[in-house]
């Protein structure tokens, strides 16, 4: 029988490297011999894609926050059926762009959304389906802010005021407390050499993790 593969996914704020730093996960697991899919959220199908759009779209008429919610989870849905559970049901690992610890910081945290709410769809859409490693780029807010600034043209949910992302890293570092056996928390503010010599030491723990669950 084909062991499961590792589901890994990779969390953070506006402006912390994370797609930077997805490549260089990406390398550094495939050099290791990984069998890696590398996914994204929302997003990750053509569905999930046009879904995405819709949410990151800047546009006059203001979305509701429990439509945002939905829109979400909408896409997860088809990403979980579609992409990751095939793949890690293959054996594969899935290394993802964000996932539904997003959902608990951005729409919880930031929307301020019932919590309950975002738990009870979460149970609907993944079942039993959780990540084995979240790895969180953290930066402050200020720093993040002024980064994804220098990237040009911000989408819907990047012109949120500054508050907005103060409740969404609020949230992220409290997931990592509660959730610590999972989560492996990086300070994204420090030179990009530092934060990848971590990511470096993250991969590595990875592998042994891996041959563990093998033997």
């Amino acid at each position: 029988m084909t062991a499961r593969g590792l589901f890994i996914t990779v969390e953070g704020g506006e402006g912390v490297g994370k797609s930077t730093n997805m490549a260089f996960l990406e390398e550094r697991l495939r050099g290791l011999g990984v069998d890696l899919v590398v996914t994204r959220e929302p997003g990750g199908t053509a569905l999930g894609e046009e879904l995405r759009a819709l949410l990151l779209q800047p546009r006059e008429e203001p979305m509701a926050a429990a439509a945002e919610l939905l829109l979400i989870f909408a896409a997860r849905a088809q990403h979980i059926e579609q992409v990751i559970e095939p793949a890690l049901a293959a054996g594969h690992w899935v290394l993802c762009d964000r996932f539904t610890d997003a959902t608990y910081a951005y729409q919880a945290g930031g929307r301020q959304l019932p919590v309950s709410l975002v738990r009870e769809l979460e149970q609907l859409v993944q079942g039993e389906l959780r990540p084995d490693y979240t790895l969180l780029l953290d930066a402050p807010v200020d720093v993040g802010l002024s980064r994804a600034g220098e990237r040009g043209e911000l989408d819907r949910i990047e012109r949120e005021q500054a508050e907005f992302f103060e409740r969404v890293r609020a949230t992220y570092l409290q997931l990592a407390e509660e959730s610590s056996g999972r989560y492996r928390c990086i300070d994204a503010s420090r030179p990009l050499d530092a934060v990848q010599s971590d990511l470096q030491g993250f991969c590595a723990e990875l592998g042994q993790c891996w041959n563990a669950r093998l033997g």
